[in-house]
């Protein structure tokens, strides 16, 4: 009697010690200062499945004490498919609430104010952390599978920098973009000024994104859109040059001749009235504010001083006495 009395006191000091074990190994760094490892746990893996993925991409857990750890936790359904990240420190409790909660490995692009539709599809294109299913798609496919409402992307992408899980698609950033764009075009479009000569608020985005082509100083936004707004109230010719070389395109060499300038087009506002057909960037959330509340001003002209900023005049005369002035210096 004695004898089985303290073998089951052994067997029960025992399992105390394996279960305190396991909860010891539980609450340990998986790794130390080690560079953090990335994996990823395929769609429709349980617990088992997942701790054998973890493990062959290289990080040193046994999936069978992942396995049990995640059914003891109640929560080894629960476990979220995609590409994650175990940083140093991470501890398998903490790696598993990472797996339930789906906090993947996070990648970003930056889409700079002022590029064209071409550069940014260019930067979403060369982005290794997404999936790139657009890639047959034209410029034209594109917005019809994003807003079918519009047929040219140019202008209909917002600038920003955007987080994502690592492999997502291509085409969810492209939507993302364009739903934040026509957020803060609606919402810049409520607070106009009165009296803005745009029918729509797509003419107003084309003007916005003049501006943000034309401006050297940010201060100046509001300035240079009220120049365009009094010319388009006026039946102005626009005469900006920025609208001129997206004419031209890829060709472009970088030097803007007198031919480019007489050479009509329809992005060609020395040759043609009013504003081109569409935006010729994508302008950013100031140069939209700016095309929809320009300064009070009557100001028809403008010409660079070479420090960045900008001379106004109201009148042709005013205009090319500067001209002078700043071309000589």
């Amino acid at each position: 009697m004695a004898f089985i009395s303290k073998t089951i006191g052994l067997g029960l000091l025992a399992a105390a010690g394996a279960v305190g074990g396991f909860a010891w190994w539980a609450g340990q760094p998986v790794i130390g200062q080690e560079p953090a490892i990335e994996f990823t746990i395929s769609k429709g893996s349980g617990a088992s499945a997942a701790g054998q993925q973890i493990a062959a991409a290289g990080v040193p857990i046994q999936p069978l004490m992942f396995n049990l750890l995640a059914r003891a936790t109640g929560k080894s359904g629960q476990l979220k498919a995609g590409t994650y990240e175990l940083k140093p420190g991470t501890t398998p409790l903490r790696l598993i609430d990472q797996l339930v909660r789906g906090e993947f490995a996070q990648e970003s692009l930056t889409i700079i104010e002022g590029w064209t539709f071409r550069q940014m599809r260019q930067a979403v294109a060369a982005h290794t952390g997404l999936k790139h299913d657009t890639a047959e798609l034209s410029d034209r496919e594109l917005m019809e599978r994003i807003d079918p409402d519009f047929k040219e992307p140019e202008g209909l992408f917002f600038p920003d920098t955007y987080l994502f899980a690592k492999n997502s698609s291509e085409l969810a950033i492209f939507r993302q973009a364009h739903s934040m764009l026509m957020k803060r075009l609606g919402d810049a479009w409520e607070k106009r000024a009165p009296g803005l000569p745009y029918r729509t608020p797509y003419e107003a985005l084309t003007m916005a994104s003049i501006v943000e082509k034309e401006t050297g100083q940010k201060s100046e936004r509001a300035m240079i859109a009220a120049v365009f707004v009094n010319r388009l109230k006026l039946g102005m010719l626009l005469q900006t040059d920025p609208t001129v070389i997206y004419g031209i395109g890829p060709k472009f060499d970088g030097n803007i001749r007198k031919k480019d300038l007489e050479t009509d087009t329809p992005y060609n506002t020395y040759t043609r009235v009013g504003l081109p057909p569409t935006p010729i960037a994508l302008p950013g959330v100031a140069s939209l504010t700016a095309a929809l509340d320009p300064a009070k001003s009557g100001a028809l002209y403008f010409v660079a001083r070479g420090n960045g900023t900008s001379q106004f005049s109201d009148n042709l005369t005013d205009h090319n006495r500067a001209v002078n002035q700043y071309q000589k210096q």
